[in-house]
């Protein structure tokens, strides 16, 4: 059994993409991340909005320069955060994870919720700066962007402390697995 980091890959779907902040760089950073990873020998584990988007349908498909292998666990989730009511856990206990390097979309809600819920479970956490993406919000008349969204969220785990864990918030190039 592996003991240590696994790449997390969250909703880089084509329906959660639309609209988001340079999709196509993140899809691309998070191709190169996967590579990488595969390469290492880094387990690739795949969360896929599954109350979205019908299985199947071209919404709920991975971005066209994603591909997961056959070998690869799928965890179809229903919730902003990939722990809840899934096998999420299991996967990660049954390759020995220790440490999660994650990317995704969208950062505010599936990519946060999942990262604070990996952070309570006592895993390291790596949050992959640049392949990460959400749209823009608007909140009682507040409008705020996606770049400052992606932006807090680096901001907010490159600071987060947690008993017992570690955080990072690196570029996808800089990413050691």
């Amino acid at each position: 059994m592996q003991s240590g980091p696994v790449l997390l890959v969250i909703d880089l779907q084509v329906g959660v993409l639309r609209g988001c902040l340079d999709a196509d760089g993140v899809v691309q950073r998070a191709a190169v991340l996967v590579g990488r990873a595969r390469a290492s020998g880094v387990p690739v584990i795949w969360v896929q909005d599954h109350a979205s988007f019908p299985e199947g349908s071209p919404e709920w498909m991975l971005a066209p320069s994603l591909q997961r292998l056959a070998e690869e666990p799928l965890v179809r989730k229903t919730y902003r955060d990939s722990f809840a009511d899934t096998d999420l856990a299991v996967q990660l206990t049954s390759v020995g994870a220790t440490r999660l390097i994650v990317a995704g979309a969208q950062t505010d809600f599936c990519v946060r919720t999942t990262v604070q819920s990996a952070a309570a479970r006592g895993f390291n956490v790596t949050l992959v700066a640049d392949v990460h993406t959400t749209t823009d919000a608007d909140w009682g008349g507040v409008n705020i962007s996606a770049e400052q969204i992606v932006a807090h969220t680096n901001m907010y785990w490159s600071g987060f402390r947690y008993p017992g864990a570690s955080f990072s918030v690196e570029a996808h190039d800089h990413v050691q697995f």
